[in-house]
């Protein structure tokens, strides 16, 4: 097991020596202390797979239970093509740039999935973001890649996009950086360091980078088949690069029960090399630290989600735990079992030996409740984003619009839904919100899905401290 003793002669959460001038906060703690709370949400919101023929979108949605459009979606930023798949996105600027005098957190870049293309949207007017750029396609594919998939900003103000294929669709993937200007610079990392990616995460103060996998574009693009994971199509290891070089220096083969690594996350304290993710397939979770005397990354598996057999299914139903992210302070592992239908939340003061606080059991293939304000729910909590302060947690419900047609085609028929749980970190509790509700199967043109969380004042899964 893992010595989860943090070295004696660093304090957490100081500032590393530099002066906060520009955007985000100084120290996690200051972003729990300093942070509003989230008044509005920024939602991946799509038309892909559905009968709607109209271009993605991204939500601006109100959270202000004070307002009198609360739970409602007060702008729609409508993006100018059909077909892009919105899914993950992120901000030009973060706490790893709180140094850097004059840069903002003031643009989100929005990339297509399926397209290849990249959005850059003004967010200066926070209730009414505008479409500033857009890098085609054919750009991207100038550097032999495709499909972006997470974003985040990195100290020197730049942007650097995990890249899941080449400009064909197939292996390998690999990262594409753009400049403070929203060009592309070019690839992030030499060809051949990768094979298969997926998320990431750095940890600049430790000059330590983390990267996942899923599979080719090509491979999970039409859906999931079980015959992809006999042939080794999905993947199963974790990378450790160098960040400064932009070199894998090791790599964890997790086996058959880290199958399909998704997202990944570093504790918040730049001090700090542990962290987790979440292997869908396998539903497990796996905690992953440097050991102090070899310098070597270790990993473990420390949450294992057995699966539940099912009438209407021919094989026990695995968990599918697809998004986890870790509490400001630290203190919690929050994450959704998609196919299950519920909502997590585990005590990892000690990463070795997570201790289950609470969960909740909404929509999907177990939840018990299955309708919120006379709603029918059809899928299960997906993408998470939690308050800054730790005490409201929400969750949309579309993992992948191919892969909602398969597990739950209903979905793209009624739309997707937003839903909050109310937190209490003290006593380590979770309180289904019903009187919360955002509803995407009142949109205007028709049902859509909703995808990734953002507050415009940072998160939990976008903020990164140097």
């Amino acid at each position: 097991m893992s010595d989860v003793n943090e070295p004696s002669d660093v304090e957490p959460d100081h500032e590393h020596d530099h002066h906060h001038e520009g955007p985000g906060y100084a120290t996690p703690q200051a972003a729990i202390e300093e942070g509003e709370r989230e008044e509005l949400a920024y939602v991946m919101s799509l038309y892909v797979g559905t009968d709607v023929d109209a271009p993605d979108f991204v939500s601006v949605v109100d959270l202000d239970p004070d307002s009198d459009t609360y739970c409602e979606i007060v702008d729609r930023i409508e993006l100018p093509n059909r077909g892009d798949e919105l899914h993950h996105f992120g901000w030009n600027a973060c706490s790893s740039s709180c140094h850097m005098e004059g840069l903002e957190r003031r643009h989100l870049i929005v990339p297509g999935q399926r397209s290849s293309r990249i959005h850059v949207i003004d967010a200066k007017d926070r209730r009414n973001p505008e479409l500033e750029t857009v890098i085609e396609p054919e750009e991207v594919f100038e550097y032999d890649l495709s499909a972006p998939h997470t974003v985040h900003c990195i100290p020197d103000g730049e942007i650097l996009i995990s890249m899941l294929g080449d400009a064909d669709g197939e292996l390998p993937g690999g990262f594409l950086e753009l400049n403070d200007d929203f060009e592309i610079e070019g690839r992030w990392e030499p060809p051949g360091e990768i094979e298969m990616n997926y998320d990431y995460w750095y940890q600049p103060r430790q000059n330590v980078m983390v990267s996942s996998e899923w599979a080719a574009p090509k491979t999970y693009y039409p859906g999931f088949d079980l015959e992809d994971v006999e042939a080794g199509n999905y993947g199963q290891r974790l990378h450790f690069w160098d960040w400064e070089a932009g070199t894998v220096e090791q790599t964890i083969d997790l086996g058959e029960e880290g199958l399909i690594p998704l997202e990944v996350r570093f504790l918040h304290t730049p001090e700090s090399t542990h962290g987790f993710v979440g292997a869908a397939l396998s539903s497990n979770i796996f905690h992953f630290w440097r050991d102090g005397e070899s310098g070597e990354y270790r990993a473990e598996k420390v949450i294992d989600f057995e699966s539940r057999e099912h009438d209407d299914w021919d094989m026990p139903v695995p968990a599918l735990p697809t998004d986890i992210l870790i509490s400001m302070d630290d203190r919690y592992l929050f994450g959704s079992n998609w196919l299950h239908g519920e909502v997590w939340m585990y005590d990892i003061s000690d990463p070795s030996n997570p201790r289950r606080a609470d969960s909740l059991s909404v929509g999907g293939t177990f939840g018990e409740v299955q309708e919120v304000q006379n709603r029918e729910l059809s899928a299960g909590p997906q993408m998470i984003q939690l308050s800054l302060d730790g005490e409201r947690l929400y969750w949309t419900t579309s993992l992948f619009s191919s892969w909602d047609e398969q597990f739950y085609p209903e979905e793209g028929e009624r739309g997707s839904v937003m839903l909050k749980a109310d937190v209490d970190p003290r006593k380590g509790t979770m309180e289904l919100d019903e009187d919360f509700l955002v509803d995407w199967g009142e949109c205007p043109e028709g049902p859509a899905r909703a995808h990734e969380i953002r507050w415009p004042d940072g998160d939990c899964t976008s903020d990164v401290w140097q």
